[in-house]
Formats: structure tokens, sequence, C-alpha cells
């Protein structure tokens, strides 16, 4: 996520998860139903586990985001 937006209640958090689902999907998804379709078991593997790693990012972004400003202990 390079844009940064605020996010101040749940509908706010609603929209951004459903955009940037849109994003993943069309991104990483598109990668995988096509080693899906014409790759091997290994390119199934990467395409899936870049899928995962996308989603990992972006959650991480998210709650990174919601610690910003919060003191460390």
């Amino acid at each position: 996520m390079n844009d940064t937006i605020k996010i101040d209640n749940r509908g706010d958090f609603g929209l951004w998860a459903i955009e940037m689902a849109k994003q993943i999907v069309g991104d990483q998804g598109f990668e995988l139903a096509r080693a899906a379709r014409d790759g091997t078991d290994d390119d199934v593997r990467q395409a899936g586990n870049a899928l995962g790693q996308a989603i990992t990012n972006a959650l991480m972004d998210v709650y990174d985001g919601l610690l910003e400003g919060v003191p460390e202990e």
C-alpha cells in the first residue's frame, strides 16, 4: 500500500479492504490462475506463495499504520 489513507471507522476500513482485495486478486490472482492453467506444480506453488505474501503485506501495512504514534514499551 503506497498511498496513505485515514481510517476513522469500520466503514473506512471496509472500503480499504475491498480496494486492497480487488488489487491483490487482480494482480496475484491472475498469476495464480495462469500458473494453474499453464504452469508446473512449482509455478502454482510460487504464485500461491506470492498471493499469500501480498495479503500479508497489506495486513502488515494497515497494522503498522495503527501503531503510528503509539509509544513503544
